[in-house]
């Protein structure tokens, strides 16, 4: 058989054919790999890879807290100063301590701070001094009065004689003498009169009564006229 009986075929045609489908074959299945693995990866991905282990975060392994790890800072010289509340007694004038001690002897240190005083007498014995209001060691003001409470009664004393003194000297004689003064009229003046008298008893804390300033004086009424 010899060439003439193909009359279509071409000498040498098979020849280029077969290497270019060879090419194409090749070609066709390397690209279907490739679409099989990105496939492959890209569901692996979406579904979340429960395959793969999880580490776990660096962070939370090797950064440790700020508390456990920042070291205190070193204090500021104002640190070094004393930061506690003041615990001692202000200063100033306070009630002196005056309990268990004979009244007179209290009432002589209240009048050295400037500050009154009165006296409770009680029906026990002695002339100690059991209690005061406000309390020993109280801030107080000047001026001020100091409640002392006596265990006994109050005792007697002699009225001093007052007459002829100006009244402002007789009342600081009879405060001294433990008695206080009330006025019959007013303040101004030599005391004219009292009561009770000078030289008689009385107890502590009793009133004088003193009479102030001059006696006013008369005038003389005019003598009817003869009647004619």
């Amino acid at each position: 058989m010899t060439d003439e009986g193909y009359p279509d075929r071409q000498p040498g045609a098979g020849d280029e054919r077969g290497p270019d489908r060879t090419r194409l074959l090749l070609g066709g299945g390397l690209a279907a790999v490739l679409l099989a693995v990105i496939g492959a990866s890209g569901g692996w991905v979406l579904a979340g890879a429960p395959d793969q282990p999880t580490a776990p975060p660096a962070a939370a392994a090797t950064i440790p807290s700020v508390e456990a790890t920042t070291p205190a800072a070193p204090p500021s010289p104002a640190d070094d100063r004393p930061t506690g509340t003041r615990t001692t007694t202000p200063a100033g004038l306070t009630v002196p301590q005056v309990v268990g001690t004979d009244f007179e002897q209290a009432r002589r240190e209240l009048r050295d701070r400037k500050l009154g005083w009165r006296l409770v007498f009680g029906n026990g014995s002695g002339r100690a001094v059991e209690r005061t209001s406000p309390e020993p060691g109280t801030p107080v003001k000047r001026g001020v009065t100091v409640t002392l409470w006596v265990a006994g009664p109050a005792p007697t004393v002699p009225v001093p004689d007052l007459v002829a003194q100006s009244c402002a000297d007789a009342a600081d004689d009879l405060v001294a003498a433990g008695l206080y003064p009330r006025y019959r009229t007013g303040r101004q003046g030599p005391v004219t009169a009292q009561d009770p008298a000078g030289g008689s008893s009385a107890r502590w804390n009793d009133p004088v009564i003193l009479t102030c300033g001059d006696e006013p004086a008369t005038t003389p009424t005019a003598s009817p006229l003869p009647s004619p």
